[in-house]
């Protein structure tokens, strides 16, 4: 157990009677109690991102009693976000997702104070955003953000209650670079650009960001409270197939940049950059757009329009056989070789015809250009924004997904 995160005189905080039956399964465990409950009141949590993890942490920490919430988002609710981010609602589909999780928030707990900021979080902003609040969580999707959001919190000696998701497996950690390791102590660079694929390009299962940001309230309030022990210096990994928690330890590494004994990194710096990765999306395929840099597009109306023309051309579709069942280009002659068999197979694919290589949103087809423009193949297009952008401006008949 260690010492509880200092805050604001939490003596001073006063409950009222409809708080107190509100809360009175927490006070009567003497774990919590009175005095446990006004340190929760007196608490302030930041949320990087009202989505997946967002969204049970918002819901159980409002819950709880936590004093003031403050949310970053600037995206909006789509409906690909409500199988799991559950903090929204179908009438929510269109709204800013921190306008529809403030009133959720709200609705559970009205003594609940909650900030927004509907802005990207930058290094140009993240030290003035996260100083006023005593525990930073981060509930995002990318590496930019991850790694932006730890060097924050090390410079301003905050906690950062760590949890990430892909597909059937989670994990949880609490970076706290006072107490021990930092993100970077176990992650010191980020892996290459496109290795690991986000959750919309490789999926998640809808009910497993609620373990890992129900994990994450439990570890800020264990923080606030002082009680227990918490997940500083371990990584919990969660798998859901096998319904199983491991865990590694982690140790503080002296040489780190950010939180080491001679720290190199005392500022912010660009993390786009270092990560070669976007950090921020307000499209189904931007994103993706950015990765295809120096990759010879074309968009799916002048697909459609060479298509109508009669120009010869061959349609690769590089996604996996059940996305291929969800929407594909069949009808148009296309055919289907997922991308980890694409350099096997490139025997099958005439090089005197122009090809077309076709993803889900057209970031895995124009890493398939590229490795094919380095065995040879010249006669390349990556169909910018992949079947998603053509179902959106060709054929409305085909889903989004």
């Amino acid at each position: 157990m260690i010492k509880s995160i200092d805050l604001i005189n939490p003596a001073a905080i006063d409950l009222s009677h409809e708080e107190v039956q509100r809360y009175s399964r927490h006070l009567i465990m003497p774990e919590v109690g009175m005095a446990g409950q006004k340190k929760i009141k007196a608490a302030s949590i930041l949320l990087i991102g009202a989505g997946g993890l967002g969204s049970p942490l918002a819901m159980y920490l409002a819950a709880a009693g936590v004093g003031r919430l403050g949310l970053v988002d600037y995206d909006v609710v789509d409906y690909t976000n409500l199988q799991r981010q559950i903090v929204h609602g179908t009438s929510d589909v269109g709204r800013l997702k921190l306008e529809s999780a403030r009133d959720r928030i709200l609705d559970i707990n009205p003594h609940v104070r909650v900030d927004t900021y509907e802005v990207p979080l930058t290094s140009e902003n993240a030290l003035q955003i996260l100083e006023p609040y005593d525990i930073i969580i981060d509930g995002t999707d990318n590496f930019p953000t991850r790694y932006l959001t730890n060097d924050a919190c090390v410079l301003l000696g905050k906690p950062n209650v760590y949890g990430s998701i892909f597909r059937f497996e989670g994990q949880a950690s609490v970076f706290y670079a006072q107490e021990g390791p930092c993100y970077r102590c176990l992650f010191p660079e980020p892996p290459p650009p496109g290795l690991v694929p986000s959750c919309a390009e490789g999926g998640v299962l809808g009910i497993l960001p609620g373990t890992i940001g129900v994990i994450q309230a439990t570890e800020a309030i264990k923080l606030i409270l002082g009680q227990g022990k918490p997940l500083i210096g371990r990584l919990l990994l969660y798998d859901a197939l096998d319904m199983t928690f491991d865990e590694v330890r982690l140790r503080k590494n002296p040489d780190c940049p950010v939180c080491g004994t001679d720290p190199t990194l005392t500022e912010l710096i660009d993390y786009e950059q270092f990560c070669g990765v976007p950090a921020h999306d307000h499209s189904l395929y931007l994103a993706d757009q950015v990765e295809g840099i120096g990759v010879p597009q074309i968009t799916p109306l002048e697909l459609k329009m060479r298509l109508n023309q009669g120009d010869d051309l061959i349609i690769v579709d590089v996604r996996e056989a059940h996305e291929w069942d969800i929407s594909n280009l069949e009808s148009l002659g296309a055919i289907l070789i997922p991308q980890g068999q694409v350099i096997e197979r490139m025997g099958e694919l005439d090089t005197a015809r122009e090809i077309i290589v076709q993803c889900r949103t057209g970031a895995r087809s124009a890493a398939v250009v590229s490795e094919l423009q380095k065995h040879g193949f010249k006669k390349l297009f990556n169909l910018d924004g992949g079947i998603n952008r053509w179902a959106l401006e060709v054929d409305a008949s085909l889903p989004v997904y």
